[in-house]
């Protein structure tokens, strides 16, 4: 047997010991015994018990083999490795009874190995010719899982640093803003005292774009993270999208523990678009906001009964689309004429 084989057998017996090799050897043992000392007594001509001990010995073998076989854990080839073992194993039984009968013939042991070796190279040239392609699915397979966790790491990240950019926007920028509107309703007040009109309308104007700056910059940190989402968590953040809309909105929700941040922002955006959707085209219709979470899935569902009609392939529906694929997610829209919207979104809730 080869060097690997035998190290197998070595690992696999002092990791579980088998009381039937033992008991194996015993008996090999005392029936060689036997027949070495019937031979002894019957006048110790032509060493007969030598194809006793041989049987005994294969049988041995034979038994170290199929233990190999079954605990050995699976890894690729390892059908044909067992296959080649096995052959060589004969090869040397072979010249084992070659050497026993005399070895004085010409070598007869060569015709079977001849026909072993073919069987071996048959059956690697077939192993290797369909292993090839499972070989690189495998790869395919490996590359993609490694792909799959890389990306959910990068979503991860780019969603802690957009709540970092949400929290430098309103903690640093929008402060500022409104300690200038502040200073500059004061100027505003005092140059309206003294009489200047014409400064008194620049500082009114830019009393007016700081104004309007602190709420821009509120609404791109509302489409960045919304604090109530960050704060409360996903109901509330569909409570108020659904306060802040134009139409009727019932919302639901039974949820369980919160998702990873990035699957809480997809899940909150689809509810915005969609109710933001509704507000523009079923605006006479009432809206039905769904938030359903189990172990391994959050379903998103918005449903009005307006016109209906929506193209699933618009630029708001597409975006959210691949806002949720990209977290292997799936989106559906349905929105038959005169039936109304449907949008349901499902979120993974395990990476």
């Amino acid at each position: 047997m080869s060097a690997d084989t035998v190290d197998v057998l070595r690992h696999d017996d002092e990791r579980e010991p088998d009381p039937a090799f033992g008991l194996q050897v015993a008996f090999s043992a005392t029936v060689g015994a036997a027949v070495t000392v019937v031979w002894v007594a019957a006048g110790g001509e032509d060493f007969w018990p030598r194809w006793v001990w041989f049987g005994l010995a294969v049988l041995l073998v034979l038994h170290l083999l199929v233990r190999w076989a079954v605990l050995t854990p699976p890894w690729p080839g390892k059908a044909l490795r067992i296959g080649t073992t096995v052959l060589v194993v004969l090869s040397i039984i072979d010249v084992a009874i070659w050497m026993l009968t005399g070895a004085n013939d010409a070598f007869w042991p060569l015709w079977p190995m001849i026909g072993y070796g073919v069987i071996a190279a048959s059956a690697t040239a077939v192993v290797h010719r369909h292993r090839l392609p499972g070989a690189r699915s495998q790869q395919l397979i490996e590359r993609v899982d490694e792909l799959t966790r890389t990306r959910s790491g990068a979503l991860d990240v780019q969603a802690q640093q957009l709540r970092q950019i949400e929290r430098n926007l309103h903690d640093g920028a929008q402060v500022r803003l409104v300690a200038l509107t502040m200073q500059l309703g004061r100027a505003e007040a005092r140059l309206e005292d003294a009489g200047d009109e014409a400064t008194l309308a620049l500082v009114r104007r830019a009393r007016v774009e700081a104004s309007a700056a602190i709420g821009e910059l509120r609404d791109l940190a509302r489409g960045i993270a919304p604090p109530v989402l960050a704060d409360r968590g996903l109901a509330a953040a569909a409570e108020s999208l659904g306060k802040r809309a134009a139409v009727p909105v019932v919302v639901e929700t039974r949820l369980g523990e919160r998702p990873a941040p990035v699957v809480e922002a997809a899940a909150y955006f689809v509810v915005s678009e969609a109710l933001a959707n509704a507000s523009k085209h079923a605006a006479s219709s009432e809206v039905r906001v769904s938030l359903e979470q189990d172990r391994r899935r959050l379903v998103v569902v918005v449903a009005d009964d307006g016109p209906g009609g929506a193209d699933p392939l618009g630029s708001g529906l597409t975006g959210l689309r691949r806002r949720v694929e990209a977290l292997d997610g799936r989106f559906a829209v349905a929105s038959e004429p005169g039936v109304g919207t449907s949008i349901r979104a499902e979120l993974p809730c395990v990476s």
